[in-house]
Protein backbone atom coordinates (compact mmCIF):
# COMPACT_ATOMS: atom_id res chain seq x y z
CA UNK A 1 0.00 0.00 0.00
CA UNK A 2 1.36 3.38 -1.04
CA UNK A 3 2.04 5.80 1.82
CA UNK A 4 0.59 9.31 1.70
CA UNK A 5 2.47 12.55 1.87
CA UNK A 6 2.48 13.93 5.42
CA UNK A 7 2.10 17.61 6.28
CA UNK A 8 4.82 18.60 8.76
CA UNK A 9 3.64 22.21 9.20
CA UNK A 10 1.69 24.99 7.49
CA UNK A 11 2.62 28.67 7.39
CA UNK A 12 0.26 31.42 6.23
CA UNK A 13 1.40 33.39 3.20
CA UNK A 14 0.27 36.65 1.65
CA UNK A 15 -3.42 37.37 1.16
CA UNK A 16 -4.16 38.01 -2.52
CA UNK A 17 -7.31 39.43 -4.09
CA UNK A 18 -8.95 36.10 -4.97
CA UNK A 19 -6.80 33.76 -2.89
CA UNK A 20 -5.19 33.31 0.46
CA UNK A 21 -1.88 31.51 0.38
CA UNK A 22 -0.17 29.06 2.64
CA UNK A 23 3.05 27.12 2.55
CA UNK A 24 2.79 23.46 3.47
CA UNK A 25 5.95 21.58 4.38
CA UNK A 26 5.28 18.06 3.13
CA UNK A 27 7.23 14.88 3.84
CA UNK A 28 7.76 12.79 0.69
CA UNK A 29 7.05 9.15 1.65
CA UNK A 30 9.30 7.89 -1.15
CA UNK A 31 12.54 9.49 -0.01
CA UNK A 32 11.90 11.24 3.33
CA UNK A 33 12.65 14.69 1.89
CA UNK A 34 10.63 17.69 3.07
CA UNK A 35 9.25 19.89 0.28
CA UNK A 36 7.85 23.42 0.69
CA UNK A 37 4.63 23.61 -1.34
CA UNK A 38 2.49 26.67 -2.01
CA UNK A 39 -1.27 26.28 -1.77
CA UNK A 40 -3.76 28.85 -3.02
CA UNK A 41 -6.81 28.75 -0.79
CA UNK A 42 -9.87 29.78 -2.79
CA UNK A 43 -13.63 29.66 -2.60
CA UNK A 44 -15.36 27.22 -4.92
CA UNK A 45 -16.88 28.55 -8.13
CA UNK A 46 -19.78 27.68 -10.42
CA UNK A 47 -20.26 28.09 -14.15
CA UNK A 48 -23.20 27.55 -16.44
CA UNK A 49 -23.86 26.01 -19.84
CA UNK A 50 -26.89 28.23 -20.47
CA UNK A 51 -29.14 27.58 -23.47
CA UNK A 52 -31.77 29.88 -24.88
CA UNK A 53 -35.06 28.62 -26.32
CA UNK A 54 -33.43 29.01 -29.76
CA UNK A 55 -30.77 26.41 -28.78
CA UNK A 56 -27.97 28.95 -28.51
CA UNK A 57 -25.38 28.74 -25.75
CA UNK A 58 -24.60 31.90 -23.84
CA UNK A 59 -20.95 32.97 -23.52
CA UNK A 60 -19.14 35.92 -22.02
CA UNK A 61 -16.11 37.55 -23.58
CA UNK A 62 -13.70 39.07 -21.10
CA UNK A 63 -10.07 40.01 -20.66
CA UNK A 64 -7.99 37.57 -18.60
CA UNK A 65 -4.92 39.11 -17.02
CA UNK A 66 -2.97 35.86 -16.67
CA UNK A 67 -2.76 35.31 -20.43
CA UNK A 68 -3.14 39.00 -21.33
CA UNK A 69 -5.89 38.20 -23.81
CA UNK A 70 -9.65 37.92 -24.09
CA UNK A 71 -11.38 34.60 -23.67
CA UNK A 72 -14.79 33.41 -24.72
CA UNK A 73 -16.06 31.42 -21.78
CA UNK A 74 -19.14 30.29 -19.94
CA UNK A 75 -20.59 32.70 -17.38
CA UNK A 76 -19.81 31.94 -13.77
CA UNK A 77 -17.99 33.02 -10.67
CA UNK A 78 -17.19 32.51 -7.03
CA UNK A 79 -19.55 30.80 -4.60
CA UNK A 80 -20.02 33.20 -1.69
CA UNK A 81 -19.48 31.83 1.86
CA UNK A 82 -22.60 29.92 2.95
CA UNK A 83 -24.09 30.00 -0.57
CA UNK A 84 -25.12 26.81 -2.39
CA UNK A 85 -23.26 26.43 -5.69
CA UNK A 86 -26.52 26.22 -7.66
CA UNK A 87 -27.64 29.55 -6.18
CA UNK A 88 -24.22 31.02 -7.03
CA UNK A 89 -24.58 29.80 -10.63
CA UNK A 90 -28.02 31.39 -10.94
CA UNK A 91 -26.77 34.65 -9.39
CA UNK A 92 -23.67 34.80 -11.59
CA UNK A 93 -25.68 34.14 -14.76
CA UNK A 94 -28.07 36.98 -13.91
CA UNK A 95 -25.30 39.40 -12.80
CA UNK A 96 -22.94 38.80 -15.75
CA UNK A 97 -25.46 38.44 -18.55
CA UNK A 98 -28.91 39.57 -17.42
CA UNK A 99 -30.32 36.12 -18.27
CA UNK A 100 -32.24 34.01 -15.75
CA UNK A 101 -34.98 31.44 -15.32
CA UNK A 102 -35.12 28.15 -17.10
CA UNK A 103 -34.66 24.56 -16.01
CA UNK A 104 -31.47 23.73 -14.10
CA UNK A 105 -29.50 20.51 -13.81
CA UNK A 106 -26.11 19.64 -12.35
CA UNK A 107 -23.36 18.51 -14.73
CA UNK A 108 -20.59 17.73 -12.22
CA UNK A 109 -17.59 19.19 -10.39
CA UNK A 110 -13.83 19.17 -10.88
CA UNK A 111 -10.87 20.48 -8.93
CA UNK A 112 -9.98 23.97 -10.18
CA UNK A 113 -6.28 23.07 -10.40
CA UNK A 114 -5.30 20.33 -7.95
CA UNK A 115 -1.59 21.09 -8.37
CA UNK A 116 -1.78 24.12 -6.06
CA UNK A 117 -5.41 25.28 -5.58
CA UNK A 118 -7.76 23.77 -2.98
CA UNK A 119 -11.11 24.68 -4.61
CA UNK A 120 -13.62 23.12 -6.98
CA UNK A 121 -15.65 24.36 -9.95
CA UNK A 122 -19.27 23.19 -10.11
CA UNK A 123 -20.79 22.96 -13.59
CA UNK A 124 -24.48 23.60 -14.18
CA UNK A 125 -26.76 23.56 -17.18
CA UNK A 126 -29.74 25.85 -17.61
CA UNK A 127 -32.20 25.52 -20.49
CA UNK A 128 -34.86 27.98 -21.69
CA UNK A 129 -33.12 30.98 -20.17
CA UNK A 130 -34.38 34.45 -21.02
CA UNK A 131 -33.05 37.98 -20.85
CA UNK A 132 -34.78 39.41 -17.77
CA UNK A 133 -32.40 41.99 -16.25
CA UNK A 134 -29.62 44.39 -17.08
CA UNK A 135 -26.20 42.88 -16.25
CA UNK A 136 -24.78 44.02 -12.91
CA UNK A 137 -21.01 43.78 -13.27
CA UNK A 138 -18.37 43.98 -10.54
CA UNK A 139 -15.89 46.87 -10.73
CA UNK A 140 -13.22 44.49 -12.09
CA UNK A 141 -15.40 43.11 -14.90
CA UNK A 142 -15.79 44.26 -18.51
CA UNK A 143 -17.94 41.61 -20.15
CA UNK A 144 -19.75 41.28 -23.45
CA UNK A 145 -22.35 38.56 -24.03
CA UNK A 146 -22.37 36.32 -27.10
CA UNK A 147 -24.89 33.68 -28.16
CA UNK A 148 -23.55 30.81 -30.28
CA UNK A 149 -25.48 27.97 -31.91
CA UNK A 150 -25.04 24.71 -29.99
CA UNK A 151 -23.56 22.82 -32.95
CA UNK A 152 -21.10 25.63 -33.64
CA UNK A 153 -20.04 25.43 -29.97
CA UNK A 154 -19.45 21.69 -30.38
CA UNK A 155 -17.25 22.29 -33.44
CA UNK A 156 -15.30 25.03 -31.65
CA UNK A 157 -14.80 22.80 -28.60
CA UNK A 158 -13.39 19.90 -30.61
CA UNK A 159 -11.20 22.27 -32.63
CA UNK A 160 -9.56 23.54 -29.41
CA UNK A 161 -10.99 27.05 -29.70
CA UNK A 162 -11.83 27.63 -26.01
CA UNK A 163 -8.93 28.73 -23.77
CA UNK A 164 -10.47 28.51 -20.31
CA UNK A 165 -10.22 24.99 -18.81
CA UNK A 166 -13.41 25.40 -16.76
CA UNK A 167 -15.33 26.15 -19.95
CA UNK A 168 -13.76 23.19 -21.73
CA UNK A 169 -14.61 20.80 -18.91
CA UNK A 170 -18.21 22.01 -18.59
CA UNK A 171 -18.77 21.72 -22.34
CA UNK A 172 -17.27 18.21 -22.46
CA UNK A 173 -19.65 17.15 -19.66
CA UNK A 174 -22.57 18.86 -21.38
CA UNK A 175 -22.01 17.27 -24.78
CA UNK A 176 -21.33 13.84 -23.21
CA UNK A 177 -24.62 13.92 -21.29
CA UNK A 178 -26.83 15.67 -23.84
CA UNK A 179 -25.91 14.50 -27.33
Amino acid sequence: MKQKWQRIKSVSGPNLKLFSTRFDYMLNPRNGATEKMIILEADDASNIVALTRENKILFVRQYRFGIEDETLELPGGIVEPGEMHRIAAQRELREETGYSGGHWSFLGSIASNPVFINSYIHHWMATDIQLTHQPSLDDGEDISVELIDKEDVRRKLYAGFFKHPHTVNALVLFFAKYR
